[in-house]
Parts: C-alpha cells; sequence; structure tokens
C-alpha cells in the first residue's frame, strides 16, 4: 500500500508564491502548514513523505515559509519558485 504523509507540495504550488503575500494567500495556495510553531510565529513548514506501493525510495519534501509583518518574505526547502519567464 502506498502511504502518504503530510502536506502535498507541488512545484506549481511553490511557483504560485510570491514575496509580499498574506498568511491568508499562503494558505490558500499551499493548505495549512504541518507545523506552525509556537516558538517561531513566522515560519511555517510543509513537509511530505510518500513511500511508493512497491517499495523504492520514499520520496520526500520540504518547503519553510518565512514571514516577517504578516507578509511572505522568503522560502527555503527542497521546491523553489521557478523563474519568471
Amino acid at each position: 500500500m502506498e502511504i502518504q504523509q503530510g502536506n502535498y507540495v507541488t512545484q506549481e504550488m511553490v511557483s504560485r508564491l510570491k514575496a509580499g503575500m498574506t498568511r491568508d494567500q499562503v494558505r490558500f495556495v499551499m493548505g495549512t502548514p504541518l507545523v506552525a510553531d509556537v516558538f517561531h510565529a513566522d515560519r511555517w513548514d510543509y513537509v511530505y513523505r510518500r513511500v511508493p506501493e512497491r517499495g523504492g525510495e520514499p520520496e520526500q519534501r520540504r518547503v519553510a515559509v518565512f514571514f516577517q509583518e504578516d507578509k511572505l518574505v522568503r522560502l527555503e526547502g527542497d521546491v523553489v519558485p521557478q523563474a519568471a519567464k
């Protein structure tokens, strides 16, 4: 059986994030974060892990979203926004 845990995060979702977005706008695009730490209120973590049904390497993704004055200021992690074309 395939096992999925956490927030499913795609390149398309991350590419929709822009600096200056509000927390509500980020939540609309990415969903509710898996980790919202009360000690780091300006950071949301989205973590995803999938183990294929027939074995093989697990797929893992991690994206951290950082806010300043309730506006998106930067991202870190395995999936990064694509450059504007």
